[in-house]
C-alpha cells in the first residue's frame, strides 16, 4: 500500500507507523503491519490482512535559526565589555575616595551587566541546532505524538537561565539605584539609610533568582524544554507554533512584566530627579539654578545606568509602521549593546580621580626614556588625596543630591 501524506508547512516527516484499526480496542494497532519503504513518492506500507489501514506521522518543525550576531551588535557588546571591566576595577581600587558613592549599586549592575553581556555573546547560539532531516526509524512503532520535540540536552537551557537570571538580576539593581537615589534626594541625605545595603544585596542577587525558579518551575519539562525556552536560540520562549507573540510564554510573564514595572518606577525616580536639580535650590548659601548642561549631563547619566534604552524594546513589540520598526530597532540595538560602555564614559572616564590617574600614566609613558627622570608614575600610584569627591566635583556621581557640595573633615 502506498499512502501520499499532506505536506505540513514548516516541518518536516519524522516518523510513521502503518497500523490497522483494531475493533475491539477500538484503537490503531500495528499488528500484522510493517512499514517498507519511504520516499517522495510516498510511504509504502504491508499488511497482512485486510481491515481498515492507514499511516500514523508525527512532524518535527522546521526551525530558522537566527543568523549570527550583526556587527553592530559584536562591537557594541565588545566596547561593552571593555568599559565594564574598567567601570568595576575602577569603583573597586578607589572606593575609599568616595565612601559616600553608591558603589556596591553600581558595581552589582556592572557585574550583572557584564556577565549578560558575555553570555550573549558567547552561548545565545543553540549549540544543537536541528539542521539535518530526521531519519525516520525502521521499526514500526506507534509515535507518542502528531509533532515531535527532541528532548532537552542542557546547554541551551543552561544559558537561557543565566540570561535571564542576569538581565533581571541588571534591571533589579537598576531599580535599587534608582531608589538610592531617590531616597538620597528626598531626604537630603550625604549617605545611604542604615542596612540599606545589606536589604538591596538581598534583594538584588535574591529577586532575579526568585522569578527564574518560579518561571523554570511552571513552564519547563525535559521531554519539551521549548515550553521554557526557544530552539532558534537559547532565550525564552515567546511565540506560539504561527509564529504570533503568546502570552502564555515565560517571555511575556517571567520577563517583559516584572521588567516594565522596574522601567516605570525607574523613569519616574529620573523625571523626579530632573524637576529637582531644576528647581531653586534653598540649601545653597547663594541661590542659583543648576545649569542647564550639568542637569542634562545628570539626567543623562542616570537613565543610561537605569537602563531606560529597554523602553524601545517595548515600542518594538507594538510598533506596526515598517519603517518605524527599522529606525527602532537599530537605535535599540545601539543603545542596548553599547550600555555598558556609556556607563564607563559617564561613571569612570569623566571622574576627576580617573583623568588624574591616565594623566599619570600618559607622563609616565612619555619620560620612560629619560634616565635622569627621578619620579615614576603608575595608574594607582598617586599623590593620596583625603579629599572625598563629591557632586559638585563630579557631575555624574549621583549619591548626593544635586544640591549637596561635600568633602571630608
Amino acid at each position: 500500500m502506498l499512502f501520499k501524506p499532506t505536506a505540513v508547512p514548516n516541518a518536516s516527516l519524522y516518523d510513521f507507523a502503518c497500523v490497522s484499526w483494531n475493533y475491539m480496542l477500538k484503537d490503531w494497532s500495528t499488528y500484522g503491519c510493517s512499514k517498507v519503504n519511504h520516499s517522495e513518492d510516498g510511504l509504502r506500507c504491508f499488511c497482512n490482512h485486510t481491515t481498515n489501514f492507514a499511516v500514523l506521522m508525527s512532524f518535527r518543525k522546521d526551525f530558522k535559526y537566527a543568523e549570527a550576531l550583526n556587527w553592530i551588535t559584536i562591537l557594541g557588546c565588545s566596547m561593552s565589555i571593555i568599559g565594564l571591566s574598567l567601570t568595576i576595577t575602577f569603583q573597586i581600587v578607589t572606593r575609599k575616595s568616595r565612601k559616600s558613592n553608591p558603589t556596591v549599586l553600581l558595581v552589582s549592575v556592572c557585574v550583572c551587566l557584564l556577565i549578560f553581556t558575555l553570555l550573549f555573546m558567547l552561548g545565545v547560539d543553540n549549540p544543537h541546532k536541528q539542521l539535518d532531516r530526521p531519519e525516520i526509524q525502521k521499526d514500526n512503532i506507534l509515535p507518542l505524538s502528531d509533532t515531535h520535540t527532541e528532548r532537552d540536552r542542557g546547554p541551551c537551557t543552561a544559558v537561557a537561565v543565566l540570561l535571564q537570571y542576569f538581565l533581571l538580576g541588571t534591571f533589579t539593581w537598576n531599580t535599587l539605584y534608582a531608589t538610592h537615589v531617590f531616597l538620597m534626594i528626598r531626604n537630603s541625605l550625604a549617605t545611604s539609610p542604615s542596612q540599606f545595603t545589606a536589604y538591596t544585596v538581598a534583594i538584588g542577587w535574591g529577586l532575579p533568582a526568585v522569578v527564574v525558579a518560579l518561571t523554570l518551575g511552571i513552564s519547563y519539562r525535559v521531554d519539551d524544554p521549548l515550553g521554557y525556552r526557544q530552539e532558534e536560540f537559547c532565550w525564552l520562549a515567546a511565540l506560539d507554533p504561527k509564529g504570533n507573540f503568546d502570552f502564555k510564554l515565560p517571555m511575556f510573564w517571567g520577563f517583559l512584566i516584572p521588567v516594565a514595572f522596574m522601567l516605570m518606577f525607574n523613569t519616574v525616580v529620573l523625571v523626579y530627579f530632573a524637576v529637582t536639580t531644576c528647581k531653586t535650590n534653598p540649601h545653597l548659601t547663594s541661590t542659583r539654578h543648576t545649569s542647564m548642561k550639568k542637569t542634562f549631563l545628570s539626567s543623562f547619566s542616570l537613565a543610561v545606568v537605569l537602563g531606560l534604552s529597554w523602553i524601545l524594546g517595548y515600542l518594538l513589540l507594538i510598533t506596526q509602521n515598517q519603517t518605524m520598526y527599522t529606525i527602532l530597532n537599530i537605535s535599540f540595538c545601539v543603545l542596548t549593546t553599547t550600555q555598558g560602555f556609556q556607563i564607563f564614559i559617564l561613571f569612570t572616564a569623566r571622574t576627576a580621580i580617573f583623568k588624574k590617574n591616565m594623566l599619570s600614566v600618559l607622563k609616565s609613558v612619555s619620560s620612560a626614556g629619560i634616565p635622569l627622570h627621578t619620579k615614576k608614575f603608575s595608574l594607582w600610584g598617586g599623590e593620596h588625596s583625603d579629599q572625598v569627591e563629591s557632586y559638585t566635583q563630579l557631575d555624574t556621581d549621583l549619591s548626593f543630591p544635586p544640591w549637596s557640595s561635600q568633602t571630608s573633615n
